[in-house]
């Protein structure tokens, strides 16, 4: 028995939506697929209507946009059966045994991640940061890779866990923007003990944005781990940050970062954006922030 979360905002996953019924009807169990609309503006309401008609499936539009964890749990307080799939709206399903493959792998485990990839061409040559990022992010992201480290390797984009459980986790809710919302639940897991299972059920990830957007995303994300650094304890940009400052070196790399980042930021807009500078920009735009937030110049 699965009950399917999509969360949306201003984006099309009626071919999601499509497949996923399709594939719920194949299975030998109930199943529900449940879209929630979170503050999706009115002129692109109609995208998603495919998910008003179809059997087994039904929509929930949100007027005022609550954020992705608080989303996330609303779905879960709406689905009826004891398994929950949670899949990001720009996920694309190419597996034709997806939910068949989720439904067994839950018998014997609460929690269980699928995973993600990317296309092999690149879908839009304004997006080629993202696309750099994701690609070699995807070098890692076998089921035997993750398995490795299965708590850092948790992610909210395809995964499925038992109901009850999720509820006395919950996403965070303080985590209003993007950013991080996944990483501490996969924290919560592991102080909890909890197993996270590994498998090669990879949905295609296709909503990448343009450089300036992603650019603009990343810097919000930062935003949040600063204020939720606490919380997240070691990610390595965290680590990073502290051997700077243990070894006395953050002053001299933020004078090169300050006197950089104009250069640094032309790049990642760029046509030719250098992953090698997107950490440098990342890890210097996380210490401005956090120095903002200690008083420190």
């Amino acid at each position: 028995m699965l009950s399917i979360l999509i969360p949306v905002k201003n984006f099309d996953c009626s071919r999601l939506v499509n497949e996923l019924h399709k594939q719920g009807e194949a299975l030998d169990s109930p199943y529900e697929v449940i879209v929630a609309e979170d503050g999706t503006d009115d002129s692109m309401l109609h995208l998603n209507a495919i998910a008003d008609n179809l059997t087994n499936c039904r929509r929930i539009v949100k007027d005022i946009n609550i954020g992705r964890a608080a989303t996330r749990n609303f779905l879960a307080s709406e689905a009826k059966y004891r398994n929950l799939v949670f899949i990001d709206c720009d996920a694309v399903v190419e597996k034709q045994d997806f939910l068949k493959t989720y439904a067994h792998a839950l018998k014997d485990n609460k929690v269980v991640c699928g995973g993600l990839y990317h296309a092999d061409t690149i879908p839009n040559k304004e997006c080629t940061l993202r696309y750099r990022y994701e690609k070699e992010a995807d070098k890692t992201r076998d089921a035997q890779t993750r398995c490795k480290a299965p708590y850092d390797r948790f992610t909210s984009f395809n995964f499925a866990i038992d109901k009850e459980l999720f509820n006395s986790i919950l996403f965070d809710i303080s985590i209003t923007k993007y950013g991080y919302e996944d990483v501490l639940f996969g924290k919560e897991l592991e102080k909890r003990g909890i197993s996270i299972c590994h498998i090669e059920n990879r949905l295609l990830h296709s909503g990448l944005e343009d450089n300036a957007t992603f650019l603009a995303k990343t810097e919000q994300a930062l935003a949040t781990l600063v204020a939720i650094k606490e919380k997240v304890g070691n990610t390595p940009l965290l680590d990073t940050a502290d051997k700077l400052n243990r070894y006395h070196l953050t002053w001299l790399f933020m004078t090169y970062w300050k006197c950089s980042r104009k250069r640094l930021r032309k790049n990642l807009i760029g046509n030719s954006p250098s992953l090698t500078k997107f950490s440098i920009y990342k890890l210097g735009y996380y210490i401005s922030l956090n120095r903002q937030e200690l008083g420190c110049k």
